[in-house]
């Protein structure tokens, strides 16, 4: 059969097959008959630790007097921790920068500008403390041991999983209920869940700093303000640490029956 009678027969046979009742599915991979709702949920939880980060910075003009003296102030910082009970284990120094400070003076000859006037040597210390009520005394006790900035104060829950869980559980709840209450004022039934996603947010309350905070009393103030002092705290403080949020969403895809 010639080559173009053969390309008639199959245009012909192509024509007469019967199309496919089945619809196509979508590319997601959902049945197109779904109901897509989100539920959140949210918990409120007490912290049981705090994590701090100060400085000790120190100036000299020459750099082996500068680091001398911030090694003292540090020491005398690790001192403080250790007699107030902080174990080892939740202390750590964890940043240490040295920076020389040239004079800005143009009139200066180019080699007295390129010396060095004095040098600043700055180390970091991160703090656990797993008692709260004791966070007032245990920072001001550091402002007055050699530690001159707070960098930041960051309160936690240990149980963060715990209380995720238990989030999560509540947030799939409100899908589902969301889920069937549109289904019913529809007039269809939920059905099996198709896709399911999850997100988490809290857990922590962080107030922070920077090396710029002149002054220890102001940052000491600051931090106790931000951290929503005024009202009595545990142990009989200043400090009204309050509550921590735990949050989670909960995105769900449900087909139609």
């Amino acid at each position: 059969m010639p080559h173009f009678a053969r390309w008639c027969l199959l245009s012909a046979l192509l024509a007469a097959a019967p199309a496919s009742a089945a619809p196509r599915a979508p590319a997601s991979g959902l049945d197109p008959r779904a109901i897509s709702v989100s539920g959140s949920a949210e918990i409120k939880v007490p912290p049981d630790e705090v994590l701090l980060s100060v400085g000790v910075e120190s100036r000299a003009v020459a750099l082996a007097d500068a680091k001398r003296a911030n090694d003292a102030d540090v020491a005398k910082a690790l001192a403080f921790l250790r007699a107030s009970g902080v174990p080892d284990k939740d202390v750590q120094t964890d940043y240490v920068n040295i920076e020389p400070r040239y004079p800005y003076d143009n009139d200066l000859k180019l080699a007295e500008r390129l010396r060095p006037q004095f040098y600043v040597v700055r180390k970091s210390i991160g703090v656990r403390l797993s008692r709260v009520g004791a966070y007032e005394d245990v920072l001001a006790g550091l402002l007055a041991n050699g530690v001159q900035y707070v960098h930041g104060v960051e309160f936690r829950t240990s149980q963060l999983r715990k209380h995720r869980d238990a989030a999560r559980a509540l947030a799939i709840r409100a899908a589902r209920e969301k889920a069937d209450a549109l289904a019913g004022e529809l007039g269809v039934r939920r059905g099996e869940v198709q896709a399911v996603s999850e997100s988490y947010s809290g857990g922590w309350w962080r107030g922070s700093g920077w090396w710029g905070n002149t002054g220890g009393g102001q940052a000491l103030q600051n931090v106790v303000q931000q951290g929503g002092g005024g009202g009595a705290g545990e142990d009989g403080g200043t400090l009204a640490v309050g509550q921590i949020s735990v949050s989670a969403t909960v995105n769900a895809s449900f087909a139609i029956e």
